[in-house]
């Protein structure tokens, strides 16, 4: 169990780095008197984030099987990189 949590924790915190989420929370930080209010909040969002994708990833693959899964979340990927380069996003 230990190894699942510190795989999934460097996952995220990379994946975390830099997004526009983070840049978000940099922004609303330099605009509140409250840093402590920004992060608690900010942090509350991740783990209730996290905790959705756990639930329905442990859902969805009763129904799909996780290569199926695989697939797919590569070529959302995918479409999602070619609408960024664009700048449709």
């Amino acid at each position: 169990m230990l190894r699942i949590i510190i795989t999934s924790f460097w996952i995220v915190f990379i994946a975390e780095l830099g997004d526009k989420t983070q840049l978000q929370t940099m922004l609303l930080a330099t605009q509140s008197k409250s840093i402590l209010g920004v992060f608690i909040g900010a942090a509350c969002a991740l783990v209730l984030s996290c905790l959705l994708g756990v639930f329905v990833g442990s859902y969805i693959t009763k129904l799909i099987a996780p290569n199926y899964l695989r697939i797919v979340a590569g070529f959302v990927f995918i479409v999602f990189g070619i609408l960024t380069v664009f700048g449709k996003i």
